[in-house]
């Protein structure tokens, strides 16, 4: 086999889609020949791939024309409760309307994450549902130049044909912070997590913003090093010298290593330390003292999700983008307040 030969094996849609300057859904409307596309546009696409010497196949050919009753899930690696809830309510409203879920699953890796959105594509899903905070604004493109509807849980991620699902913690954490500075209590920490970063920045939003109010500065995020694999390593260390008045936390594993290394570094919750977390689950309800967190709607979103998801599949008029779900806030043993 000749080089020649070898470098047009080589050829995808995404060669001839990138040539062309048109999406991936073009093209393939191109290779079968649809009505849909404008004549220059076709001529492009056609330039493109003689100029490239493209042989469309089979899942090209269908990408565009054939409908899979498949919407793809793409999930982080992360076991906690809160997205096995999700997961459910998003399966029974998919039962209701016979749509089969493709999951994915993904870590932080780029590269990773590049192959998830390519199976995605290759796979002609009808649809996306993204919860994962590792998305770049390329792969987001990507996605975007699919030209299917997505929806992305709890993320503010923009495209022209994507919705957003999500719980509304900035606000939630925005009334706590301003409850506990109304009493006079400004020596506050919000704890890093790694896993969850969009979260964690809609969170210090909150923070900032109930700071702001009040004339005052926001100083007390705590960053996990990357030197430390988990962040119970780094708390211990990080409380044998430090006491605040309120810790926050997003997750509860974060909250049962707050309590566990404060208790070993002699500090008391609640009578030294209020602890909070934002994402209630019964591991919260299990420790001692128990944790005061805010029970969100995690079965909810999921299902709200996909309900969205048919309304887009189904061409209904969609006359908003953002559905906010909120929060209650439920106190317990780790609070005075």
């Amino acid at each position: 086999m000749n080089a020649f030969n070898d470098e047009k094996k080589k050829v995808t849609i995404y060669s001839v889609a990138h040539e062309a300057g048109v999406s991936l859904a073009t093209v393939s409307r191109v290779i079968n020949d649809s009505s849909l596309v404008k004549a220059d546009t076709k001529k492009k696409v056609q330039e493109a791939i003689a100029k490239l010497g493209y042989r469309p196949n089979a899942v090209a050919q269908g990408l565009a024309l054939k409908k899979t009753t498949t919407i793809a899930l793409v999930i982080p690696d992360t076991s906690f409760l809160y997205i096995g809830k999700i997961i459910n309510g998003l399966l029974d409203v998919a039962k209701i309307y016979k749509y089969n879920i493709m999951l994915h699953t993904s870590s932080s890796s780029i590269n990773e994450m590049d192959e998830i959105v390519d199976n995605i594509v290759k796979s002609r899903a009808d649809g996306v549902i993204v919860y994962n905070d590792y998305l770049t604004e390329k792969q987001v493109l990507t996605l975007s130049n699919f030209q299917v509807p997505i929806v992305y849980v709890g993320h503010d991620k923009q495209s022209e044909n994507s919705c957003n699902v999500y719980v509304d913690y900035k606000d939630a954490i925005y009334k706590l912070v301003t409850d506990y500075l109304d009493k006079g209590i400004d020596d506050i920490v919000l704890i890093e997590d790694k896993k969850n970063k969009l979260i964690i920045e809609s969170l210090i939003d909150g923070v900032n913003k109930a700071f702001d109010e009040k004339g005052k500065k926001f100083n007390g995020f705590i960053s996990i090093p990357d030197n430390f694999h988990n962040s119970y390593d780094y708390l211990n260390k990080y409380f044998a010298d430090h006491t605040h008045k309120l810790v926050i936390t997003l997750r509860d594993s974060q909250a049962m290593a707050v309590l566990n290394t404060c208790k070993e570094n002699g500090i008391d919750i609640p009578k030294d330390t209020d602890l909070v977390c934002m994402m209630d689950s019964r591991y919260n309800e299990m420790a001692r003292p128990t944790i005061s967190s805010f029970v969100t709607p995690a079965y909810d979103l999921g299902a709200l999700a996909m309900r969205v998801m048919t309304k887009m599949l189904s061409d209904d008029e969609i006359m908003q983008r953002e559905y906010q779900l909120a929060c209650i806030y439920h106190r317990k043993e780790s609070t005075k307040y």
